[in-house]
C-alpha cells in the first residue's frame, strides 16, 4: 500500500468560507486530505462555540501541516490561538497571503 496522503488543516475566519472552500477543492485536487472548520453558521451557543474549538484543535493534531487561509493578510483572534498550538505541537504553519 502506498503512503499515505498528506493532511493538512485548514484555518483562518468563518468570514472567509468561500475562501476555504476553495482552498479545500484545491488541496484535493493535488491528492491532500482537508479537515477544516465546521461550518456552523452564526446561531450557535457560546458552549458550542467552544466545543467546535476545542475539536478544531484536535484536527490540528490529525494534520500534518497547518494552512491559514488569510485574504489581505488578515489573521483573527481564534486563528491566531490556533497558530499558536500549531506552533506549540511541532505543526508546520504556512499562509496562503503575506501576514
Amino acid at each position: 500500500m502506498p503512503d499515505r496522503p498528506e493532511i493538512v488543516c485548514l484555518c483562518g475566519s468563518i468570514r472567509f468560507v468561500d475562501e476555504m472552500r476553495a482552498a479545500h477543492r484545491d488541496l484535493s485536487f493535488e491528492d491532500i486530505i482537508v479537515v477544516a472548520p465546521s461550518e456552523a453558521g452564526e446561531l450557535i451557543t457560546d458552549e458550542q462555540k467552544i466545543a467546535l474549538s476545542v475539536l478544531h484543535l484536535r484536527r490540528i493534531d490529525l494534520a500534518d501541516r497547518v494552512l491559514v487561509v488569510n485574504p489581505g493578510g488578515y489573521v483573527g483572534e481564534s486563528t491566531s490561538r490556533e497558530i499558536a498550538y500549531a506552533h506549540a505541537t511541532g505543526k508546520p504553519v504556512s499562509f496562503t497571503e503575506p501576514v
